[in-house]
């Protein structure tokens, strides 16, 4: 017997439900989905890889004039006006192509065009892991895909190979960590649920510290960044995979009688897939859709577009992705001591009003002389309540949804998600003040749409349509 029968009780002549189950064969959060939630967790870490390496690979390195002062022309002109790259023309896909003054509106269309892709696999991958393929399933093919397409980009041997290479990336990229993320937490008892969620989220930013120190050593050839990530991808895949079980929520084994949300035939009876059509069909999911898509795409915004702002701080490159990643741990913390002690809503509305508030009094100061530490202090603290929504609406936003159409309502909310990612360079370039405007709005009118959604701490996680409108009585509460 499987690991996953057992849990479920495989043989037996009882209806249970999966959460019964989990509570009385596992525990709430037994060695069992510790081990299991490590492993998958693992996978974030794939997906900041994949995402962050375009920061030192598209980078801008220096460059010099050998003849001295004064004695080069033009530097858009580059060798031919007799500049070299200080590390080489293989040190960034900016030095080999020449990605510089009117053609420096690429390295942006590349980022912008990887989103997109992301875009457009969360919501296929989001399907796909709602219906045959599983969520273990749909992890296997993204990663197989990653390790694919990262390797083919680390030869890729000009500028629009490598634009379309990294569209195919985003593709499969774009679905990693929510797949990673349901797989990941479906198993664990609903009290737990909540701080082993927002624990997985320390894997993303430690891939991206890993990412930081590998890119210092390899500053010379972004080549071997992509082989990097594309081996990480493919050991991830051999290595650690084959030891994870699929979601007893995905999967039911032959001979066990599952009860769907309460004891009633109808809703035991009642069909175990659904799709994206079925919750916008009904009123309580269609608003939840509708409000969770706009938070996610207003916080992304926020977050990508103040993340940033790193490459202007002027100081170490590979030092400050390393640093700007750490500290947003302490806001991973935060959300994970107070995630069940206060809620997801109150916590959700308590950070996104904060990080808004602190960037709308940073649009108010110059970053001339002495106020600029305390832009830099409004842009720190911005990022520090950002970092802890954008991680805890992972948590709130697949509690919001029934099982059987959980992924497809991640899918959707991944693609605004995406779509305030490709948005936000946008703002960037906007000037000093105005992108903070921007960013404290947004901040500030997400954590207002966050009062209209329910909360859901403590709550069963509901298994089907049926399931959810039977057990939440009132539409809106």
């Amino acid at each position: 017997m499987s690991t996953m029968e057992a849990l479920l009780g495989g043989g037996a002549s009882r209806r249970v439900s999966i959460d019964d189950a989990l509570a009385e064969h596992a525990g709430e959060f037994g060695r069992w989905q510790l081990r299991h939630f490590v492993l998958v967790s693992a996978a974030w870490a794939l997906e900041a890889l994949n995402t962050m390496v375009i920061i030192f690979a598209d980078r801008g390195p220096a460059m010099a004039c050998p003849a001295g002062d004064g004695q080069c022309g033009d530097p858009c002109a580059g060798a031919a006006a007799g500049w070299v790259w200080t590390q080489g023309t293989g040190s960034s896909t900016v030095a080999e192509w020449g990605l510089v003054c009117g053609e420096r509106y690429k390295v942006g269309l590349v980022q912008a065009l990887f989103f997109a892709g992301c875009l457009i696999g969360s919501g296929v991958f989001g399907h796909l892991s709602d219906s045959f393929l599983g969520r273990k399933g749909a992890l296997q093919v993204a990663c197989f895909l990653n390790a694919v397409f990262a390797l083919l980009t680390s030869i890729a041997p000009n500028y629009w190979a490598y634009t379309s290479l990294r569209v195919l990336t985003g593709f499969s990229n774009g679905s990693v960590g929510f797949c990673s993320f349901v797989l990941a937490n479906e198993p664990i008892g609903p009290s737990r649920r909540g701080v082993a969620g927002m624990s997985g989220f320390y894997f993303f930013s430690g891939g991206v510290v890993v990412l930081a120190g590998v890119a210092a050593i390899f500053q010379s050839s972004w080549r071997l960044l992509y082989v990097v990530a594309s081996l990480a991808s493919l050991v991830y895949l051999v290595a650690v995979l084959p030891f994870v079980s699929e979601s007893p929520r995905c999967r039911i084994p032959d001979g066990v009688t599952l009860k769907f949300d309460d004891n009633d035939d109808k809703l035991a009876g009642e069909s175990s897939s659904a799709s994206i059509l079925d919750v916008l069909r009904s009123r309580t999911t269609r608003r939840r859709l509708v409000l969770s898509v706009l938070i996610n795409l207003l916080c992304a915004v926020v977050y990508y577009g103040l993340s940033l702002n790193v490459g202007n701080l002027r100081t170490n490159l590979y030092v400050s992705v390393a640093v700007n990643a750490l500290a947003e741990m302490p806001a991973f913390l935060l959300t994970t001591l107070f995630i069940d002690r206060f809620g997801r809503k109150p916590l959700a509305i308590s950070t996104l009003l904060l990080s808004g508030v602190f960037c709308t009094a940073g649009s108010l100061i110059s970053a001339a002389d002495a106020m600029s530490v305390a832009k830099m202090a409004c842009s720190v603290v911005g990022i520090f309540g950002m970092a802890a929504t954008y991680n805890l609406l992972f948590i709130y936003t697949s509690e919001l949804f029934p099982t059987v159409v959980r992924n497809a309502a991640l899918g959707c909310t991944g693609q605004a998600t995406r779509m305030g990612a490709i948005l936000a360079p946008l703002v960037v370039v906007l000037g000093e003040r105005v992108p903070f405007a921007v960013f404290g709005m947004a901040g500030i009118v997400s954590g207002l749409l966050v009062f209209y959604l329910p909360e859901t701490v403590n709550k069963p996680l509901y298994d089907t349509m049926a399931g959810l409108e039977e057990g939440e009585k009132t539409p809106c509460k």
